[in-house]
């Protein structure tokens, strides 16, 4: 597979599954891997490096990836082969301890920014780009304190099905991958982190956890021509986890 010469953004860029997709697009012969981030400038700059060393011209684009400042740098990109939706955030509580600003935050993170950057840098894509957004098996499974971050994977999966519809004559394909339990950063928020890795050890058929390169796998592919007829759909990749739970 090879993707010579592709203009790509992938938000939540500068670590974890991320970087790893950043990374995979720079390996496969991307001209230019844009990544978003939040705050931390050092693990951005790390990023951007590493991107830079595989071939790639990294540019950095800081910000609250919901903010239309950061709407607005996305389309300042110019044409994207790919947009890909990876960053995420949340609230991980019981649902009768959380408050209003704690739903629409992770509401505007995980799943309006996603709409958003699809207004601001679909108008521009051609045909034969995709946009791909990150999900998780809480979307469709109740799992201990997910309730805000599950509702908003369901709401992202929800757009991912329209605008894979809308976005079809224009060319663009539009899909999300959801994954299994992935050891990053991201499950230090979880209290109950080292329970739900040895019981998705012990329970995933394939026999190992889902790791970020097997998410940059199904993205990249999502993101090639062989997908072409791929649209609107969720991709499962959890070593077959969700099957036997």
């Amino acid at each position: 597979m090879s993707l010579d010469g592709s203009s790509v953004f992938v938000t939540g860029g500068s670590r974890g599954i991320g970087r790893e997709i950043a990374r995979r697009f720079a390996r496969l012969g991307a001209k230019q891997v844009a990544i978003g981030y939040l705050r931390n400038d050092r693990a951005a700059k790390e990023a951007a490096e590493e991107l830079r060393g595989l071939g790639a011209e990294p540019v950095l684009v800081r910000g609250n990836v919901s903010s239309t400042r950061v709407a607005a740098q996305v389309a300042a990109l110019g044409p994207l082969d790919a947009l890909v939706h990876s960053a995420a955030t949340g609230v991980i509580r019981p649902a009768l301890e959380t408050t209003d600003k704690h739903f629409d935050w992770t509401l505007a993170a995980n799943a309006r920014a996603f709409l958003s950057l699809a207004r601001a840098a679909a108008p521009q894509m051609q045909p034969g780009s995709s946009i791909v957004a990150l999900s998780s098996l809480g979307s469709t499974r109740v799992l201990e304190n997910y309730v805000l971050v599950g509702t908003s994977k369901a709401a992202l999966e929800t757009l991912v099905r329209y605008l894979g519809v809308e976005l079809s004559p224009r060319g663009i394909r539009v899909n999300a991958v959801s994954s299994g339990v992935v050891d990053t950063e991201a499950l230090e928020h979880f209290p109950n982190a080292e329970q739900m890795l040895a019981w998705s050890r012990e329970r995933t058929p394939a026999g190992r956890l889902v790791e970020p390169s097997d998410i940059a796998d199904a993205v990249v592919f999502l993101c090639s021509a062989e997908a072409e007829m791929i649209r609107g759909q969720t991709l499962i990749v959890d070593g077959g986890f969700s099957l036997v739970v």
